[in-house]
């Protein structure tokens, strides 16, 4: 939320070096830091006090933050990832998982050009079509296929992943679709500021106050690096559970307890969640660069330092 408070002077982004990989990631980790959940309206309050000199960002709605994501995602994923799903039980998980991929990333968008309620709407279906088209059919042809059963049985558990990892790819660019015809704001970039405070670095928010307009190229990069970071966040998930689940299965300790398969499978989830998503989501900044020359004409002698221009990708 801090990003969003402009005022007199910038605050600091992150404590961490966001033009490195790895300080994208501890930066992310911190983001989706599932303790921040606990943070009390009271002392929310008390920290929104704090900056009274600038304008207050408004909250995400708490079930859609990234710091819920882990929590969000794992009933949806653990009901995906059921063994010997039925066709039925496929659809109905696939329903709920978009539907979850749809409020996260309207909630976390970039906001200079969302979209109506109808576009959003046929969006949604049409993202909910293809997620469900692809478990069904690719279920359907894993299990017409004359191969061994071992391997039917890896391929089947990999299923839920095609379906997640393509629908979620064309989920980011429906719901985000706005941004593609409209363009998003972008601004000159800035030397980022950076001050030392014993072994952290914080780097000073660059944004400047107004924009220099919108641009649908950098729309397009900002869409396609997130649908990326979907799909890298969504292998580890959604391919590590069942294959160590499957693996388990096989021993005489969980076959004795089959009581404990969906509790495991749930553990599985989260501590591959846990690690995952910071990962994923620190691949690309969320606030990107381009050369204003990769841009439209327009911007071409617009550019800040080193002749780049800067937007917000969303997450």
């Amino acid at each position: 939320m801090s990003s969003s408070i402009p005022g007199t002077r910038d605050l600091p982004v992150s404590r961490y070096d966001l033009s490195t990989y790895w300080g994208r990631v501890l930066h992310s980790a911190d983001l989706c830091d599932p303790r921040t959940l606990f943070t009390s309206s009271t002392t929310l309050e008390a920290s929104k006090m704090l900056l009274m000199q600038y304008k207050t960002g408004t909250p995400v709605f708490l079930p859609f933050r990234m710091s819920c994501f882990v929590f969000s995602n794992l009933i949806v994923t653990a009901g995906m990832l059921q063994p010997n799903l039925t066709t039925r039980g496929t659809l109905a998980w696939q329903v709920a998982n978009q539907t979850l991929n749809v409020l996260i990333n309207t909630s976390n968008a970039n906001k200079s050009s969302p979209l109506g309620p109808a576009q959003l709407a046929g969006s949604f279906a049409l993202a909910v079509s293809a997620s469900c088209g692809v478990a069904v059919g690719l279920g359907r042809a894993v299990a017409k296929l004359k191969v061994g059963s071992g391997t039917k049985a890896l391929l089947t558990r990999l299923v839920p992943f095609a379906a997640v990892a393509s629908a979620g790819v064309l989920n980011v660019a429906l719901m985000r679709g706005g941004e593609i015809q409209n363009g998003i704001d972008v601004y000159p970039a800035k030397a980022p500021a950076k001050a030392k405070t014993g072994t952290a670095e914080l780097v000073e928010e660059e944004a400047p106050k107004e924009s220099l307009g919108k641009s649908r190229k950098a729309a397009v990069i900002a869409v396609a690096e997130t649908a990326v970071s979907r799909v890298l966040n969504a292998t580890p998930i959604m391919v590590v559970p069942p294959l160590v689940l499957m693996r388990l299965q096989r021993s005489a300790w969980l076959k004795k307890r089959p009581a404990l398969v969906t509790p495991v499978n749930i553990g599985l989830i989260f501590a591959t969640s846990i690690f995952a998503l910071p990962l994923a989501l620190g691949a690309f900044p969320q606030r990107q660069a381009a050369k204003a020359t990769s841009l439209e004409k327009e911007f071409w002698d617009k550019g800040g330092e080193s002749g780049m221009l800067e937007f917000n990708r969303g997450i």
